[in-house]
């Protein structure tokens, strides 16, 4: 039972420092989305 405790915290633990790293304000996500949008922002301004 204290195992099971344990290993349920552990998991808790980890998907809130998953969320907090990844999907934050500041998080991968958004700094992916920056890179990606200067770019296609580049891309777009090279003349054919």
């Amino acid at each position: 039972m204290r195992a099971l405790l344990v290993c349920m915290l552990l998991l808790v633990t980890v998907m809130i420092v998953y969320s907090a790293v990844a999907l934050g304000e500041d998080g991968m996500r958004a700094r992916t989305d920056e890179a990606g949008a200067s770019v296609g922002d580049y891309i777009r301004g090279m003349s054919p």
